[in-house]
């Protein structure tokens, strides 16, 4: 098969292009890091490098959290015109299956319950009480706190930056390509995706970079809050090799969004411990400190994942977070 995989010079793309190889396909990249006339907006090119492929891997986008509004045009651009323009030269070049990178950060804040009123939606959670140390989120009825719970590919979508918005709507593009061409399109929402080169502006585990830098210059981790946020950190991998499954497995044709995660909750506080116990460094700091509209808890129910593509993550957080130091 032959698979053309934008982003493929990428974090996550490397991996995914090496293992698309080594299963014994032809990698088609895409990425400006290797030839900077692939410009992702540039429909002629993506025309051109789709010739002849049977799959595409949509990777390649403009990351970070997008928390200002001076750059939302260029997410917009990058990463909404982006996908647009790789969604129809695959139409048009007759691929019938497109696998996206999509993101836990669609979902917002997790899933929540109250002891109470069942199954709840928080509303973001406000300076005034993270200023005051209350960092856990509350039910909007009652206001007691709430039980976080693992999040499934049915909750309410609820983006909270321009980053995250873009990812929604890559998925509501890909939902119309594959309607109207009656392809197979794949949504992977890759959860805290960690791992060998793990740059420091990624949106998945920049906690986790930031982290290993402070370590290797023999300072301790500083972490915010009170370190008990929950996360679902998944090792590249494995992600690598959800993509390649999504690839592959025989799917109905329509939209499929599946959570990537590793299926195992672990806390900002943990991956601190676990990096500094890998190196004897400094224990870490928690420090207190917040970011305005941060998500308190998100995780994954993977399940689906393991049950449409027959995967499921192997790599234990203790062994994976050796590969960022």
């Amino acid at each position: 098969m032959r698979v053309l995989v934008t982003g493929a010079a990428g974090f996550i793309g490397r991996f995914v292009a090496a293992r698309i190889a080594a299963a014994g396909d032809e990698v088609v990249p895409f990425d400006r890091a290797t030839d900077p006339a692939d410009d992702i907006t540039d429909l002629v090119r993506l025309r051109a490098a789709a010739v002849g492929c049977e799959a595409v891997v949509h990777l390649a986008a403009k990351v970070g959290l997008g928390v200002g509004i001076a750059d939302i045009d260029d997410y917009a651009r990058h990463n909404d015109l982006g996908t647009a323009v790789v969604l129809r030269a695959s139409a048009e070049a007759g691929i019938p299956r497109v696998v996206f990178a999509s993101s836990m950060v669609v979902y917002g804040e997790g899933a929540y319950a109250c002891d109470r009123h069942g199954s709840v939606r928080p509303a973001p959670r406000t300076a005034a009480d993270l200023a005051q140390g209350d960092f856990e989120v509350h039910c909007p009825h009652c206001g007691a706190e709430l039980r976080p719970e693992l999040v499934t590919e049915d909750a309410r979508l609820d983006p909270r930056n321009a980053y995250a918005a873009t990812k929604v709507h890559g998925e509501h593009l890909a939902a119309t390509w594959a309607r109207e061409t009656d392809g197979v399109a794949v949504a992977l929402r890759f959860h805290n995706v960690y791992g060998t080169g793990l740059p420091r502006n990624t949106p998945y585990a920049g906690v986790a970079a930031l982290f290993a830098t402070r370590l290797a210059a023999g300072e301790a981790a500083r972490v915010f809050e009170d370190g008990r946020q929950r996360r679902d950190f998944v090792h590249l991998d494995d992600v690598a090799r959800a993509v390649a499954a999504a690839v592959h497995t025989q799917l109905p044709s329509g939209l499929t969004a599946l959570n990537i995660g590793s299926g195992r909750v672990s806390t900002i506080g943990d991956v601190a411990t676990a990096l500094t116990e890998a190196v004897d460094g400094p224990a870490p700091v928690v420090t207190g400190e917040f970011r305005l509209g941060d998500v308190r808890h998100v995780t994954a129910d993977s399940s689906a994942a393991r049950r449409v593509l027959g995967w499921r993550a192997e790599i234990e957080l203790r062994d994976g977070v050796r590969d960022l130091l």
